[in-house]
């Protein structure tokens, strides 16, 4: 599903050439960052302040841990909302290497269309800055591979976007699994539909592909890299593991709008000891939108927005006859009455995710502490979403090569 450079490097040079990452040095040494004492709090940018940039902004400014002081984006109303959203005297750049330069900023927050991801992170790591990196973490696999020896070297704090780790909904599922309350889990199904072309307004056509990003092979995975991600990225968490191999299919077969990425796409990745996920994005149909089924066979976990549900597994089914057949099984039954997962502290359901993975970059910069969602983890999910999609583009078994963990 890689598509050659030139395309993109071609739309770099005209209207998003002040945001290519050209130039990258090739030598990466030790930076460390500034240290940020626990009673200051953490000066930040956001590069990129679109629909998720000031999403992010709008929980930040709520937050004590952080003072946004700068905002970059290269559409200027976008730029505008961004700093609204800021501290009083927030520079606004539409340059980010600009932003990078600025000695005021501590970490910064990267909120970019996905091919982006890569250079900025290279070039904030050698500005010296604290990256929280939103999902998914790279645009290909050797910018994964890379970006982990980079982070290595640089001693920086790297937090990646998969906020559901750090939240105690999925934490508390994460202890039901160890408890074996579902006895042995064998497959987990997992989707993320809509109902939506996906598209967004553009006032200008030259800036088709800058705001709607999503729709094309040459800046993004589709629906994989920006809604399943969450999802896969999930399953490595509650199985602490990753895809040993992958089958996947895919297509464009309802949004005939000029787009590259798929509407459509079903996968299934093998993990160890024979465990299952299947995986499916579809954007006509928006039925349970958002959920992922843990199936044991002791008992089924459904995870939806902000609750789950446990239903057990019984088997005491009525017999009788059923089409002639004496001692068939009346009603098979195999569920029982669902019942609430209950986590954390009263009101903490109704926080989004994001907040608590904020709550924790901001901990992790300042006591040096490794993030929950890291560089690894990151990785981790990154090519778990490119050997899908390889594998819906070639009809062929994707498998996970030693090289990508080495």
């Amino acid at each position: 599903m890689i598509q050659p450079l030139t395309s993109r490097r071609n739309f770099l040079t005209t209207g998003l050439a002040a945001i290519a990452g050209a130039g990258l040095a090739t030598a990466f040494s030790p930076v460390f960052g500034k240290a940020v004492p626990a009673a200051d709090r953490i000066r930040l940018g956001i590069i990129g302040t679109g629909s998720r940039g000031t999403g992010l902004a709008t929980l930040i400014r709520e937050m004590p841990d952080y003072e946004l002081v700068a905002c970059c984006d290269i559409i200027p109303e976008n730029l505008r909302k961004g700093l609204g959203l800021a501290a009083k005297n927030a520079r606004g750049y539409s340059d980010y290497r600009q932003l990078l330069d600025d000695k005021s900023v501590d970490a910064v927050v990267i909120a970019t269309p996905l091919y982006l991801h890569y250079p900025m992170a290279v070039a904030a790591l050698q500005a010296g800055k604290h990256i929280y990196l939103e999902k998914s973490m790279t645009y290909d696999i050797p910018q994964a591979i890379d970006l982990v020896k980079k982070v290595k070297a640089s001693g920086l704090i790297f937090q990646v976007g998969y906020q559901y780790r750090y939240y105690g909904l999925y934490q508390r599922v994460k202890e039901i699994m160890k408890e074996n309350w579902l006895g042995k889990v064998t497959h987990f199904e997992c989707q993320y539909n809509r109902n939506s072309n996906w598209r967004f307004p553009v006032k200008d056509p030259k800036m088709e592909r800058a705001v709607n990003w999503r729709m094309y092979r040459e800046y993004c995975g589709g629906p994989l890299s920006e809604l399943c991600a969450h999802e896969i990225d999930v399953v490595n968490y509650l199985t602490d593991s990753r895809p040993v191999k992958v089958v996947g299919l895919g297509g464009i077969n309802y949004w005939k709008d000029g787009r590259d990425t798929y509407d459509n796409i079903r996968t299934v990745y093998d993990y160890p000891d024979g465990v299952k996920a299947s995986v499916t994005s579809v954007l006509s149909n928006a039925y349970n939108g958002y959920s992922i089924r843990i199936l044991g066979d002791k008992a089924t976990v459904e995870i939806l927005r902000d609750k789950a549900f446990i239903y057990p597994e019984t088997t005491n089914n009525a017999k009788g006859v059923v089409d002639g057949v004496t001692g068939a099984t009346i009603a098979v039954t195999t569920q029982g009455k669902g019942v609430e997962v209950k986590f954390g502290k009263p009101g903490e359901e109704q926080q989004e995710p994001t907040v608590f993975a904020l709550k924790d970059f901001a901990e992790c910069v300042r006591n040096r502490k490794e993030p929950i969602s890291n560089v690894e983890t990151g990785r981790d999910g990154s090519i778990a979403i490119h050997m899908g999609n390889a594998a819906a583009d070639t009809e062929k078994v994707q498998y996970w090569k030693p090289e990508y963990s080495a």
